[in-house]
């Protein structure tokens, strides 16, 4: 069998009841795994075991958001292996097992996928809970779980007997420290002492890094006298200080960066802005994509397999998707609309109507994603309604425990609910994952999304949206750049921007082409022209869910920086 790739993430979206995600970059990950194993494509990934996940949401009557832990059967969703690793704490031996969870592909080809743990018994307490939180805790929390990831991660795969592996693919710079390992090996095989420029390039050869994000907190660091105390010292940053070290820091995308050989963004702008931020670099980018099989609702699957055979084998069949019979797209869209309806009446008693034009907004509730845009304005939401037709609005979203500014941001969208009712119907879902995902994705009628540019650094629920026959209604910003064609895939709206997400003055003007578009274009389009509205449908499935999946971006890192 051909040597592996190792694609190590800190997080990864398995199924829903097991937590070991918070949103895009472990769902990304996970939709890449299933991709690899439909393709065939020898992968193994590694990640963390999250014992109490990330967190349940939940949202009182005025939008208050409260966490608490998850629970869940590990031992009956993951199988354990016999292996223990050690890892150097702080000085101490923290002990770690993993836990091995199979992803397969159509035809039963099996991608492995490696989950670390420190919760056993011969760990002391403090080192036991290092594995039960994702993105919790303090700086020292965080990088003692990226040296596990890193570090522990490289060493679980040997102690499974993985000696060759083809490349290392570092999901963000979470996983950097697996660079520092992979020296620390070359030193060992040749009971050597120091580190050459010869095993920096070595190392080089071997990782593949992916940057998600133009924002600066997306970037970890950390103080170096906190690196010494949890890391120990270290030879290799006292003899390539440039490589290990900026600004008396240790900035985990600046080591991944000095050790790919190959570095991407995850879309055409995005490629663009990284080499701004990061001019030294030679830095690519393969736009990200979607699973197809996994977020097509199953009434269109029903039409995908009876027209578009082979779709799931090749997603570039959904081109065929433009001579799909109309009747038969609203048909799937509405059953799929039902089932959304359906789960928003159970969990909020609101009654929506399926024949009102619904937009879907759901990503983590943060100052750029901009979610309370739309509410900018309420009495001209009002007599937009009014005036043009009825409008229903579906949100969701998560706001990191330490996010004031996030959850504030829930609470307003809850304020203005109250001020648009009964005229306009809006409903918050709580606990977003990826069932409710599923529906919203597949049920809305247009999809929104309100970033401040440039800030969005790729995006792919719209993507998921695209599959489903739902149109993005968005700012320029991240992937629609590229999978936008006016009122032929969606449309957009708004200016652009200066990356500052509580710039007052862009968020007016933006506001103001959002209720103008939807106004002049998009609901008049919905309401009175419902044959074209369905061809726009029809070539979001054939021109962007054709492209933007996960088969064309997989395919795209096998040949530019795998193989």
């Amino acid at each position: 069998m051909e040597p592996p790739i190792a694609y190590f993430s800190m997080e990864i979206a398995l199924q829903n009841d097991i937590p070991t995600y918070s949103g895009g970059l472990g769902v990304l990950a996970g939709d890449t795994i299933r991709a690899a194993a439909d393709l065939r494509i020898p992968m193994m990934a590694v990640s963390l075991l999250y014992r109490k996940g990330h967190f349940i949401q939940r949202l009182d009557e005025e939008g208050r958001q409260t966490e608490s832990p998850v629970s869940w059967n590990v031992e009956a969703s993951v199988t354990e292996l016999a292996p223990r690793v050690p890892v150097t704490i702080e000085g101490r031996q923290v002990q770690v097992r993993g836990w091995q969870y199979e992803v397969r592909g159509l035809d039963g080809f099996v991608v492995p996928v490696y989950l670390l743990d420190t919760d056993l018994e011969e760990n002391v307490p403090e080192d036991r809970t290092l594995t039960h939180q994702l993105y919790g805790g303090d700086g020292r929390y965080r990088l003692c779980q990226e040296i596990l990831l890193g570090i522990g991660g490289l060493r679980l795969l040997r102690a499974l007997g993985v000696e060759q592996i083809r490349r290392f693919h570092l999901n963000e710079g979470h996983a950097s420290l697996l660079t520092l390992e992979l020296l620390a090996e070359r030193l060992r095989w040749d009971k050597r002492e120091q580190v050459t420029q010869e095993d920096l390039e070595a190392v080089r050869a071997q990782c593949v890094f992916t940057t998600h994000t133009p924002v600066p907190a997306g970037h970890d660091q950390f103080p170096m006298d906190l690196v010494e105390r949890v890391l120990g010292t270290r030879r290799e940053f006292a003899a390539f200080p440039d490589i290990f070290c900026c600004d008396g820091k240790l900035n985990m995308t600046f080591l991944a960066l000095n050790l790919s050989h190959y570095v991407n963004g995850v879309a055409k702008k995005h490629g663009a802005i990284s080499r701004e931020m990061f001019p030294r670099y030679d830095i690519r980018h393969i736009t990200n994509g979607v699973h197809v099989t996994t977020w097509v609702a199953p009434s269109f699957q029903k039409i995908f397999d009876r027209s578009m055979p082979g779709w799931r084998e090749d997603n570039f069949n959904l081109r065929y998707a433009v001579n799909l019979p109309r009747f038969e797209v609203w048909e799937a869209h509405l059953q799929a609309k039902q089932a959304l309806l359906e789960r928003i009446q159970r969990d909020t008693g609101l009654a929506m109507d399926e024949s009102v034009l619904t937009l879907g907004f759901a990503r983590r509730a943060t100052a750029y994603k901009r979610a309370d845009l739309l509410f900018s304005d309420p009495a001209r939401l009002k007599k937009l309604a009014a005036k043009t037709g009825r409008l229903q609005l579906v949100y969701a979203g998560k706001a990191h425990p330490h996010d004031e500014t996030g959850k504030q941001m829930i609470q307003r969208i809850f304020k203005a609910k109250a001020e648009l009712a009964p005229q306009i119907q809006v409903a918050y879902l709580a606990n977003y994952d990826l069932e409710l995902a599923k529906l919203m994705v597949a049920g809305v009628d247009v999809w929104l999304n309100t970033p401040q540019p440039p800030l969005e650094a790729s995006g792919t629920s719209g993507m998921k949206a695209a599959i489903n026959g739902v149109p993005s209604f968005s700012v320029l910003d991240g992937w629609w750049i590229e999978g936008y064609l006016e009122g032929v895939t969606g449309w957009a709206f708004g200016g652009g921007g200066n990356g500052n997400p509580n710039d007052e003055e862009q968020a007016a003007q933006d506001a103001t082409s959002l209720y103008d578009k939807l106004e002049g274009h998009v609901i008049p389009l919905f309401q009175n022209s419902r044959e074209r509205f369905i061809d726009v449908m029809r070539q979001a499935i054939a021109l962007n869910g054709s492209f933007f999946n996960t088969q064309r971006m997989i395919r795209q890192y096998v040949v530019n920086a795998y193989f």
